[in-house]
């Protein structure tokens, strides 16, 4: 008889591990995500990408508000849950993941204790790591610091995206919880203690953490620019507009511009002087406009570069 198991999660990074536990027969008590949230054209109540997910495969679905409330933490223990898994949720009171008798599992984006926070992903690609990967944790009461089930080391490209490499993380974390599932079904697994002296952390970005400093080298601006592309998406100001930056190269020999300056190296090819050198642009989006290739930005907005 397979494992009773209740999933945590909301967005898209999620779908494939419940999905996985799903075609692998394994029994959905229920299947927690975040509230329906305001959102589109209209301001509709949007589902997230899990429920969407589990109502099309006839789950139960629960959105709690309130983690303690005494009504939604009866209903949980209801459930009679032998494991709870938890991908791209929110934090859990101890009263919710210290319930099921196995406990609960978290998959997080990095190698912990490396990148603890919202954030793994983008901090490891601008941070310019080579290497990040998945790790399988115990829930405890101090955030991502738990014993460690399973880890996986992926390679970060020099030019890949948080975006691109998201997606990537996002098939092999399924297969990660799949394994620790079996694992802790079969009793076949062996608990790593994190060693803090390793820590580092990966805080939540905001739209502010998100501005370019081009007082940097073509590397570190480069890795910035990726780290936070497609989305939040790296900004500037050009001519008082707002602009994304969303795909560079670094860029290899020198500039005499002031860090900042926008220019044109020919009619199709964009850089912008860095400390050191300049980065080439690939894609950009202008304020009130659609993502576009260099080109198509030299041809449309090139007054704005002055």
């Amino acid at each position: 008889m397979s494992l009773r198991i209740v999933f945590m999660g909301t967005p898209e990074f999620a779908v494939p591990s419940l999905d996985i536990l799903v075609q692998n027969g394994y029994d959905i008590a229920a299947v927690l995500t975040a509230p329906d949230k305001p959102g589109g054209r209209g301001k509709q109540l949007m589902q997230s990408a899990v429920k969407q997910y589990a109502l099309a495969k006839n789950l139960p679905v629960l959105q709690p508000v309130n983690l303690k409330s005494p009504d939604f933490l009866s209903e949980l223990k209801s459930l009679d849950a032998d494991l709870q898994v938890v991908v791209a949720f929110r934090m859990l009171p101890e009263a919710v993941w210290a319930m099921p008798p196995k406990g609960t599992f978290n998959l997080h984006g990095s190698l912990l204790p490396q990148y603890r926070g919202a954030a793994p992903i983008n901090w490891a690609v601008i941070n310019g790591e080579q290497e990040t990967g998945l790790t399988t944790f115990f829930l405890t009461r101090e955030i991502d610091t738990g014993d460690v089930l399973f880890q996986e080391k992926i390679d970060i490209g020099e030019n890949e995206t948080a975006g691109e490499l998201h997606d990537r993380m996002m098939t092999a974390g399924a297969q990660l919880v799949l394994k620790s599932v079996r694992a802790i079904e079969s009793g076949a697994f062996k608990l790593a203690v994190q060693d803090d002296r390793f820590a580092s952390h990966a805080p939540k970005i905001f739209h502010e953490t998100c501005e370019i400093n081009f007082n940097q080298s073509p590397a570190a601006v480069h890795n910035f620019v990726r780290g936070l592309s497609p989305y939040p998406a790296a900004w500037t100001s050009l001519q008082g507009k707002n602009i994304k930056v969303l795909r560079t190269l670094k860029g290899a020999g020198e500039t005499r511009l002031p860090p900042g300056t926008f220019y044109a190296e020919g009619k199709k090819n964009l850089r912008i002087a860095v400390a050191g050198g300049f980065v080439e642009v690939l894609e950009i989006q202008p304020e009130g406009g659609k993502r576009m290739d260099a080109a198509s930005f030299l041809n449309g907005y090139r007054s704005w570069m002055g």
